[in-house]
């Protein structure tokens, strides 16, 4: 009997492992502050690293080389009270390319207004659509949006049920009066980025984000002409929606995002797509237009 309760106890284990999503490095630093309490910055990643990494996000069961990559920088701008922090976040996220070595940058982003309250040891509790701390509510949003981003690269549209999680977790937040969600803050924070995203008037984004990754990078390897001619005609999606929203979010983020993979592809290219694939980039994204003079100078 006890062997039987062992092999079921195992098997709950390992299906638990293969559950979580994320692969999640995470860092925190504090050059900026003032004093000798440094253990807690020790602590608190920990924390962080154990929350996202440890949750079960999703209900898809996830194999070990499946695990999606990511990685979370809080730069400690100011420490007000021993139990508060003001930081920077930066969010990055990892895509592999179908049968390469190579890994594309799905986000790269900075959200310059996190604040939250955190007692050395005290466990990090969340539920979706329950505000119990802003550290746990922004931590859940990002993994939610980074999955969303991470399927959305697979299959069209595939990232819907995490936008609506991240948005559910965004919607309990608002009346907590931490800085970034709320809609009349600025353009450039948690709220228009999940709106930026999710909007049926922006759907060119998803597009591109679908038939960039699937149906351009991931058959480059057997396909290299095929495969960036997909990635030129999903760069129209893009410019589609540059016409109608300039200053929209989101393509900044995207263009920052994959600039340099852009040179780096087009650079390849014959001499009709390489002017193509600046004149579209130059219009989409227009103050790096010297970063993509190098597709034609090569």
């Amino acid at each position: 009997m006890n062997k039987i309760l062992l092999i079921l106890l195992l098997s709950l284990f390992m299906l638990k492992s293969q559950s979580q999503e994320l692969y999640c490095n995470v860092d925190v630093r504090s050059q900026e502050i003032q004093g000798s309490d440094r253990r807690i910055y020790e602590t608190l990643k920990n924390a962080i690293y154990e929350f996202m990494n440890n949750q079960i996000w999703t209900n898809y069961n996830y194999k070990y080389n499946e695990k999606i990559e990511c990685s979370i920088l809080f730069n400690v701008k100011d420490r007000p009270s021993p139990d508060y922090f003001r930081c920077e976040m930066t969010i990055a996220l990892r895509r592999p390319v179908f049968n390469s070595t190579y890994n594309t940058v799905l986000l790269n982003y900075i959200d310059k207004d996190v604040e939250f309250e955190y007692i050395e040891n005290q466990p990090l509790d969340f539920s979706v659509g329950i505000f119990t701390s802003n550290l746990t509510s922004v931590l859940a949003y990002y993994a939610y949006v980074m999955i969303g981003l991470d399927f959305d690269s697979f299959i069209l549209n595939g990232g819907d049920p995490y936008y609506e999680a991240a948005l559910n977790i965004a919607n309990s937040a608002q009346s907590s009066g931490y800085k970034g969600w709320s809609s009349a803050e600025d353009t450039r924070n948690r709220f228009w980025l999940l709106e930026n995203i999710t909007n049926p008037s922006y759907s060119g984004l998803r597009n591109f984000f679908y038939e960039y990754h699937r149906q351009g990078l991931d058959i480059m390897y057997e396909e290299p002409e095929k495969g960036r001619a997909a990635i030129l005609s999903s760069l129209s999606y893009l410019q589609a929606v540059k016409q109608s929203r300039p200053s929209l979010l989101i393509l900044q983020i995207i263009s920052d995002s994959k600039r340099d993979e852009y040179v780096n592809i087009f650079s390849e290219g014959i001499p009709n797509e390489r002017s193509n694939a600046v004149k579209i980039l130059n219009e989409i994204d227009p103050s790096n237009a010297m970063s993509y003079q190098k597709i034609l100078n090569k």
